[in-house]
């Protein structure tokens, strides 16, 4: 009777695991076709590039496009060719009104920009074309139009170095309180800035354009002022102007910047007088030291 039960309870336990069994591997096999797909489609995920912002195309094409225009406006100028840069001009304005330049630049740059055409039209409008301001205008749209369509290097950079040279010649103006040389050359550096300002709003922030109208108006105000300027002020304002150019163009502060070589030092009699006692006493000293070391060295 014992031996029955024995083998029923076995019976029912081994029942039991089989069931158990089937019960688990059903559910492995569940679970594993329900992760599956979401695992194929997580893994797929991963798999595929994050999407890229693609480069605005129609916007740099229509930058070059321009570029390509103001150089042909820029080559009439020079011509004196009236009629075909009058036609250039309508041309420039037609392809700005049709074109979008988002991307490329800030809403001040655009604005920028559509004062370079506007100065431009106005400068070409008179029946009397003055040649200066039309070659100024021409010069002023075509590097505006180069800065849009290649910001990492446009050709207005090529200014810094000849602002450096005004620099140094107010420099040179403020070490002898030359007031007349000072304004020559500030008046030097409105010329130059006023040509490539749009093309510096263009690729600029506000911030740095602001920064260089403020000082080139501080400038020019120290000449102008009731009280003379000291010296100080004057090579202050110079300092500050170097600073304030490095910045606008994107130069790295270590980079060597043209300045004026100082002059050197005249010591006079008593100077040099001064110069051959310190000398002659260091030289007593080593001598000195020379022959006590010698003497103890010295073997017995």
């Amino acid at each position: 009777m014992l031996r029955r039960r024995y083998w029923v309870f076995m019976t029912l336990l081994a029942l039991v695991c089989t069931a158990a069994a089937g019960w688990d591997a059903a559910s492995a096999a569940g679970y594993n076709e329900v992760l599956l797909p979401v695992g194929r489609t997580v893994s797929g995920m991963a798999e595929t590039p994050a999407q890229k912002t693609q480069p605005p195309v129609a916007a740099k094409a229509g930058a070059l496009k321009l570029e390509q225009q103001t150089e042909a406006l820029y080559g009439y100028v020079a011509e004196g060719n009236i009629n075909k840069a009058r036609e250039t001009i309508d041309a420039i304005s037609r392809l700005f009104v049709a074109s979008s330049f988002e991307g490329l630049t800030s809403v001040e740059g655009v604005n920028a920009l559509s004062g370079a055409i506007l100065d431009m039209k106005a400068a070409a409008a008179g029946v009397n074309v003055q040649q200066q301001r039309w070659e100024t205008a021409a010069a002023r749209l075509r590097l505006a139009a180069n800065s849009l369509a290649h910001p990492r290097q446009p050709m207005w950079l090529q200014y810094y170095k000849l602002i450096l040279e005004d620099l140094n010649d107010m420099e040179h103006s403020a070490v002898g309180n030359d007031l007349t040389g000072w304004k020559t050359a500030v008046s030097h550096i409105q010329e130059r800035y006023d040509t490539i300002r749009p093309a510096i709003i263009i690729a600029r922030k506000p911030e740095e354009v602001n920064r260089f109208d403020a000082w080139l108006s501080y400038a020019s105000g120290l000449a102008a002022a009731s009280r003379p300027p000291r010296r100080e002020e004057l090579m202050n304002a110079v300092s500050n102007g170097r600073e304030a150019a490095r910045v606008m163009f994107g130069k790295e502060k270590d980079e060597p910047t043209l300045s004026l070589p100082l002059a050197p030092r005249e010591y006079g009699p008593a100077g040099w007088l001064g110069a051959g006692f310190i000398l002659a006493a260091l030289a007593y000293t080593g001598y000195r030291k020379y022959r006590g070391d010698r003497s103890r060295w010295q073997p017995f």
